[in-house]
């Protein structure tokens, strides 16, 4: 059976925590300059994007080719899964070419419908109900800073989107503390709540002895015409320097997966005191997907 990586709950605990430890090989790899490029030769990764993106098409790109593999970047008018062709066509097809196959999509069934077809892995870059790729960059992020992720408390402020949903199944399996503040209406799903997260309208509440302050941006793509009144909605829910000295930890850090509407979910003030931290995340990236990369596609 072709093993995929569309959800954290693809991977269990012992994985889970394997593939942090294989990403933090990895960077200390590349920052030695270690040579990479046989361990994927020869292999082909495909990239379908049907939402825009930055930091995953860069670091899937590079990544990949640091392993010393191939790329083939397709956007959504080329493909058009499910419009011009079937995606059970598309899967078939794409499997006769490549190794591995990354889809950035709006809809969670477009994975799992071309992973169910498909006999190459698939991975999420993103969809409406989760982004595994990126939570797997935050749990590097705070390991590196914290040494571990015992007794540590986790606080995010903002929608309950597909970041903060990847981010809950993580915590669960790592034994995380994870306080969620959402406006009412806007919470995360309850599907992917557990004993280990709490899920509050407080800010306050949420951020109280935080050792990590996570956000995102009040409207994801594809809610562009919500805007005007999410920012109305989400008002109260901004990280400024007031909140993280009134309830946060002294030493806690700060968590933004970008891109940053500075002035709405957080101040230029906080982005910027932790900035180091927040573009460490985000290189965390490259080196967190080329440990998924490498443990589905290394034979």
């Amino acid at each position: 059976m072709v093993k995929n990586f569309l959800s954290i709950d693809d991977v269990n605990k012992k994985e889970l925590l394997a593939l942090l430890d294989r990403a933090a090989e990895l960077k200390k790899e590349v920052k030695k300059g270690k040579d990479q490029t046989k361990l994927l030769r020869g292999k082909s990764l495909g990239l379908i994007f049907e939402k825009p993106s930055l930091r995953t098409r860069i670091s899937f790109d590079v990544g990949m080719k640091q392993l010393g593999g191939s790329v083939l970047v397709l956007n959504s008018s080329e493909i058009q899964i499910g419009e011009r062709e079937a995606r059970s066509d598309v899967a078939k097809v794409m499997s006769c070419y490549l190794d591995a196959l990354m889809i950035r999509t709006f809809g969670h069934e477009v994975l799992t419908e071309t992973a169910s077809f498909a006999t190459i892995p698939i991975i999420n870059g993103l969809s409406d109900l989760e982004h595994p790729c990126q939570t797997m960059a935050d749990l590097l992020t705070i390991k590196e800073h914290f040494g571990s992720f015992k007794g540590l408390k986790i606080a995010y402020v903002g929608d309950g989107n597909n970041t903060v949903h990847s981010l809950m199944l993580a915590c669960t399996k790592l034994g995380i503390q994870l306080s969620v503040a959402s406006p009412l209406e806007y919470e995360p799903s309850e599907e992917f709540r557990s004993e280990f997260t709490t899920l509050t309208h407080s800010v306050a509440e949420a951020t109280q002895d935080a050792d990590v302050i996570y956000t995102d941006v009040w409207s994801s793509m594809g809610q562009e015409r919500d805007a005007v009144r999410r920012k109305k909605i989400f008002s109260g829910y901004q990280i400024s320097m007031k909140l993280l000295d009134e309830y946060a930890k002294p030493e806690a850090i700060v968590l933004h997966c970008l891109p940053a509407h500075r002035g709405e979910e957080i101040t230029t003030e906080v982005i910027d005191k932790h900035e180091a931290t927040i573009l460490n995340q985000a290189e965390n990236r490259l080196h967190a997907q080329k440990a998924i990369l490498l443990s589905l596609m290394a034979q």
